[in-house]
């Protein structure tokens, strides 16, 4: 029966506005400016008595969360993700660790058939294995390798349809052909743990790369005289950058100067492992030790951070709050732009009529009161 969500203050990338949202299913059937458009009757009739309205977030990039990962079968990806719902995130990728390739059909394979069932998982993201070994990260060495035509075409059929980003470092021997295969199979190339040049960036960006896996982290910086693929990534339109926006990850100037720089283009992700929405203490991700202290993960022994304890309502607090972004812009960056990279801009990321019934309630301080995904209110974190 159709709900009525009343004296509302709708928010996404076009900008805010007071009004009212009417959800009948999983879509969102009309929208409404308080004053100007008389809502219709409905079953069910909500105030929100002000609050802030949202699309659901959108995740391109996650591990896990509240103690689980998820390349570790269906009951921990149930457990991360209600972890997720709670802050907001009514759509998620998948993204699974370099690990042994037949662990790695297998686990693309469940996400499959979970996406059949749950139409808040999008699908797959391999983040891995075709990565630079010293840019690794927090991907165990042994598991990684260089691309070839046969591993590819081998994961792509364990994915049945569902994988919809790769993470690959450009400059490896074939990298660019595999680019240009897994694009012809319909999925997002992202380049990333990556030691490519500006010049590599741009061979992979006209191959059909269109995204960039959390900009900054794993890759080479900016440097006046080699610019290196951030700034390759910069200069095309036709490329959206993940940005991992916790204080940690990449300083909050540095998120202000990316959103300048890529308008519309950059999509706030959590890369959060199993500790995202826990405690501090032991955990894994993939086959490695990871200790987090303080809400920060780190391969353990080590000083190399290893995923995010981040959910994306953090996301958002911390890019208006304290790197200071447009909160249209961070918005935007958790909905529509992710949505665009995705191809499903027609459907996700807008609180417009015949969108998902995908909405999140926030505070004045951003914190998640209240969160529908495909038209069902979940229990928003304490």
């Amino acid at each position: 029966m159709p709900t009525l969500l009343t004296n509302a203050s709708l928010l996404d990338a076009d900008g805010r506005r007071d009004g009212w949202v009417l959800l009948d299913g999983d879509r969102i059937a009309a929208t409404g400016l308080t004053g100007v458009d008389a809502p219709p009757p409905a079953a069910t009739t909500i105030d929100l008595g002000g609050r802030t309205v949202t699309p659901g977030f959108i995740d391109l990039h996650g591990h896990g969360g509240g103690g689980a990962a998820y390349d570790n079968g269906a009951e921990e990806i149930a457990t991360a993700l209600a972890v997720h719902r709670a802050h907001g995130t009514t759509r998620s990728v998948i993204s699974l660790v370099a690990n042994p390739l037949v662990d790695v059909r297998e686990s693309l394979a469940l996400v499959a058939s979970l996406a059949e069932a749950d139409p808040t998982i999008v699908g797959s993201h391999l983040e891995g294995p075709f990565l630079a070994i010293g840019r690794r990260g927090a991907h165990a060495p042994e598991f990684l390798r260089e691309p070839d035509p046969q591993t590819i075409q081998g994961l792509i059929d364990a994915g049945h349809g569902t994988i919809r980003q790769v993470t690959i470092a450009p400059e490896l021997p074939g990298a660019l052909d595999a680019v240009r295969q897994f694009v012809d199979a319909g999925l997002v190339v992202a380049i990333g743990h990556t030691e490519a040049d500006e010049h590599v960036a741009r061979a992979a960006f006209e191959a059909g790369a269109t995204l960039v896996t959390h900009v900054f982290n794993a890759m080479p910086g900016i440097h006046h005289r080699d610019p290196g693929p951030i700034a390759a990534a910069f200069d095309d339109d036709r490329v959206s950058l993940e940005l991992v926006a916790d204080g940690v990850h990449v300083h909050p100037s540095v998120v202000q100067m990316v959103f300048r720089a890529a308008p519309h283009r950059v999509a706030l992700v959590t890369d959060a492992m199993a500790a995202a929405g826990g405690a501090d203490g032991h955990y894994r991700l993939g086959s490695l030790n990871v200790d987090v202290r303080g809400g920060i993960a780190h391969l353990a022994g080590t000083s190399t951070i290893a995923g995010s304890t981040l959910t994306q309502d953090a996301a958002l607090r911390h890019a208006v709050m304290v790197a200071g972004v447009d909160e249209a812009a961070a918005v935007e960056a958790l909905t529509r732009t992710p949505a665009c990279v995705l191809g499903r801009d027609a459907e996700w990321g807008s609180l417009a009529a015949g969108y998902a019934a995908d909405l999140v309630v926030l505070d004045e301080h951003w914190r998640v009161e209240r969160v529908w995904a495909a038209g069902v209110e979940i229990a928003a974190s304490a």
